[in-house]
């Protein structure tokens, strides 16, 4: 079961004016389960994407970048689940290729401006003729308020879909940000998550999404780790279909920028939560949060250096205080000139350790209270600087071994 996330109310999903979402049944892998999903944008939209840093990408992320570097406006995304179409060479790439020309074929635009992707099983030639037999019935289905459908359309793993929306002002005008993403394992976005599209009628210009997409990945998707695993297939996807009466937004440092990327992160950091609250196998949402380093960067390392140990998730799970490993796992995040009596340790408001070694007030039974908890904080200071970061992560359960055991059958 997912920590405190439950499905989206799909009347509180809010329609982004410009943009229809259609889901079907296409028997990619599995008959019966909506695998085939296509977004539908209105002429003006703004675009801007990143994609994982894995140097075995996917053919669909390939073909993405290509297609948003050529420039032309995008009028389409095409989502397929159960086949990741990754580790298929170039059979792979001209399967890809054949999905965009032929959801281009049915709208009447260039296959350039399709975005494809593709999430599911690795390694399994993609059946590019099934997906073409059931686009036009996702584009039959296509509706603005199909958010909830689609975030059941592009799931794998995933226990509950993960949808959310909000309204903001920026620039004096109301406008509407709802973001749908998919993700449960093999989850350490470098740049994105397994799959995430976020939408809002704001006007942007097109210069700036790009930029716009990295520094919302960083703040949201880039913060979170489940397994420590980076997918061939993370991406995100950031579209603004400009119909809200703002004035556009041109440089992101600008009020109107700073407005616009508190609006969307916001939105951005509930999808990337949400996917470590459904973690393969999850029974507790860990933030971890360090602080005092030297810089962003270090305190990122030392978090996550905690987020992926082994020995830490799994004394969560098993709600042990067995804390010697979090410092253990300080130590050797690479941080050479670090020096142990600086450190504090804290388990929400549990002052663990101070100075490199243990609290004199603090007894184990306080530690297991906290670590029986289904959402926990562990915060620590490095005595250093002034700089902090925040990562989100899980336990390790029996159930995630179970999970990826039994992921292909």
């Amino acid at each position: 079961m997912p920590v405190n996330l439950s499905p989206p109310n799909p009347a509180k999903l809010l329609p982004v004016a410009g943009l229809r979402l259609g889901v079907t049944e296409a028997g990619i892998r599995k008959p019966g389960r909506k695998d085939l999903t296509v977004l539908l944008l209105d002429e003006g939209a703004s675009v801007g994407g990143v994609f994982t840093q894995n140097r075995f990408c996917a053919a669909p992320v390939q073909v993405c970048r290509q297609h948003l570097d050529q420039g032309q406006p995008v009028r389409a995304l095409v989502i397929n689940t159960g086949n990741a179409n990754a580790g298929t060479g170039d059979d792979g790439l001209r399967h890809t290729r054949a999905t965009c020309e032929a959801l281009a074929a049915l709208l009447k635009i260039a296959p350039a401006q399709v975005l494809p992707f593709s999430t599911g099983v690795i390694m399994e030639p993609l059946p590019a003729e099934r997906i073409a037999a059931g686009l036009p019935a996702a584009i039959a289905d296509a509706r603005a308020d199909h958010w909830a459908r689609a975030a059941e359309g592009i799931m794998t793993t995933d226990t509950v879909p993960k949808a959310f929306s909000a309204r903001a002002t920026v620039g004096g005008a109301e406008i509407t940000v709802t973001g749908i993403a998919k993700g449960a394992g093999m989850i350490r976005p470098n740049m994105a998550t397994m799959l995430g599209f976020l939408a809002t009628d704001a006007r942007i210009d097109q210069a700036v999404m790009k930029q716009l997409a990295l520094e919302l990945a960083e703040g949201s998707f880039n913060r979170i780790t489940i397994d420590g695993d980076t997918s061939t297939n993370d991406s995100f996807i950031v579209i603004a279909t400009n119909r809200a009466a703002n004035a556009p937004v041109t440089a992101l440092d600008s009020a109107d920028g700073q407005a616009l990327k508190r609006a969307l992160l916001d939105v951005a950091r509930q999808l990337a939560q949400a996917i470590v609250r459904d973690g393969e196998g999850a029974t507790k949402f860990i933030t971890v949060r360090v602080e005092g380093g030297q810089s962003a960067e270090e305190c990122r390392r030392v978090a996550y250096a905690i987020a992926h140990s082994p020995l830490v998730k799994t004394a969560f799970f098993a709600s042990d205080p067995n804390l010697g490993r979090i410092l253990a796992a300080v130590g050797y995040a690479g941080i050479d000139d670090l020096d142990q009596t600086q450190i504090e340790l804290y388990l929400d408001d549990v002052h663990v350790a101070t100075q490199g070694g243990r609290h004199s007030s603090y007894r184990e039974e306080d530690g297991q209270r906290v670590m029986k908890q289904a959402e926990i904080t562990v915060r620590v200071n490095l005595g250093r600087g002034s700089a902090a970061d925040t990562v989100w992560t899980t336990d390790l359960s029996h159930e995630y071994v179970s999970i990826n055991a039994d992921y292909r059958s």
